[in-house]
């Protein structure tokens, strides 16, 4: 049974939480990347992905309000419209991460994995063995264990 160990990709690219949301998203882009880890101080605090920077584009919620006595009262959370503004207006990856991704250990197997990935709508999952980042499973990962191996014939 495959596990963790034997798809992630062992050669780690990482960003820092005060580095600038456009060298992100060009490293993103040119390693043809979904998700990065975010690392400080060689500890994994965060996850950035290609959905955290789309954000951007998106249109700031307006919160629903009301008036009572010349006083405005949210209608929603004022938690969530606050992290909605952050990541709209993110200028560094610690705007724009998701903070303490969740994580798999490297014998964690191929379909725990994808359930993980299925249920939660994760595309990139770091693998941390004893408090240490050792690799990363993206959904290509899991995509190629479906291809033949190279020693296999195709019909």
């Amino acid at each position: 049974m495959l596990k963790a160990k034997d798809i992630m990709t062992k050669e780690l690219i990482t960003v820092t939480p005060d580095m600038e949301i456009a060298k992100a998203a060009k490293v993103l882009l040119e390693k043809g990347m979904n998700g990065v880890p975010v690392v400080k101080a060689g500890k994994l605090v965060g996850i950035l992905c290609q959905s955290d920077l789309i954000v951007q584009q998106k249109k700031l919620p307006v919160p629903s309000l009301f008036t009572l006595l010349d006083g405005f009262i949210p209608l929603g959370s004022t938690k969530h419209y606050e992290k909605a503004l952050q990541k709209i207006a993110a200028a560094t990856v610690a705007d724009a991460m998701t903070p303490d991704p969740v994580t798999v250990h490297p014998d964690t197997t191929i379909e725990e994995i994808a359930s993980l990935m299925v249920d939660k709508n994760f595309h990139t999952l770091p693998v941390v063995d004893k408090g240490k980042l050792v690799g990363i499973v993206g959904k290509e990962d899991i995509l190629k264990t479906l291809m033949p191996s190279s020693g296999e014939r195709q019909e």
